[in-house]
């Protein structure tokens, strides 16, 4: 079983009622559902951190895509890619390559 810890945070009037009814909505206390909160908020910056280290790594290894899997990933989600016949290499960067 993990340990537990208390903390205090200070809430707007309005959030606080919107807890109180969710905790009685949901049958869940106001501490359950805060620490959900924190978890969740936790996890998902974290998760954005360790992504954005990632990329960092990948572009300064030179890890970039080329021209070609760019196209197909903007023609997978519909986007006009048009724009990259009109761009100098110079302006795209090293080997006219962008990272994605």
């Amino acid at each position: 079983m993990s340990q537990l810890t208390t903390m205090t945070i200070r809430l707007e009037l309005e959030l606080k009622s919107r807890l109180d009814k969710l905790a009685a909505t949901t049958r869940r206390s106001k501490s359950f559902l805060a620490a959900e909160a924190v978890r969740e908020f936790v996890e998902i910056n974290e998760w954005q951190i360790q992504e954005i280290e990632n990329a960092v790594k990948e572009a300064n290894a030179g890890d970039f895509s080329t021209d070609q899997e760019l196209q197909s990933v903007l023609n997978k989600w519909g986007v006009n890619g048009d724009w990259m016949a009109t761009e100098s290499s110079a302006e795209l960067g090293p080997g006219g390559r962008i990272h994605c």
